[in-house]
């Protein structure tokens, strides 16, 4: 199976800038109950990621004094990402040598088409094994 078909189930990918803060990072998780959110320059084009995890790492470093910092001075710049044409066991692979959750996916005009994530994954698999 093909990322770009796991994708046709997903709603749009919720993004953040750089310069927004930590708590409306937090704001935006809990509201689309995701676990992660991809950062985007002006021109749209995904420039990091930051999860829940590294959220969790932080108020615990910065004992919860950390709400007004910046998501661009403390998101993951070097991030992983896939293509829609990927097969979901190559980024399965991926995300489980490098101990990620989440990898963007970025089609051929560097601009974000989604976010898969190890549940989705995993839940394309049961479905494939036990469908409905």
């Amino acid at each position: 199976m093909l990322v770009k078909e796991l994708l046709q189930a997903k709603p749009s990918p919720v993004t953040i800038s750089a310069d927004r803060t930590l708590q409306e990072a937090m704001r935006l998780l809990i509201e689309h109950k995701i676990g992660s959110l991809v950062i985007v320059n002006i021109e749209d084009n995904p420039v990091g990621i930051i999860t829940e995890r590294d959220i969790f790492h932080l108020a615990l470093r910065y004992q919860g004094d950390m709400m007004d910092m910046r998501v661009g001075d403390n998101m993951t710049t070097r991030m992983m990402s896939g293509i829609p044409e990927d097969d979901i066991n190559q980024i399965a692979r991926v995300m489980i040598e490098k101990g990620i959750r989440h990898i963007p996916i970025i089609d051929s005009n560097r601009k974000l088409c989604g976010i898969l994530s190890m549940r989705d994954i995993v839940k394309a698999k049961m479905e494939s094994i036990v469908p409905g």
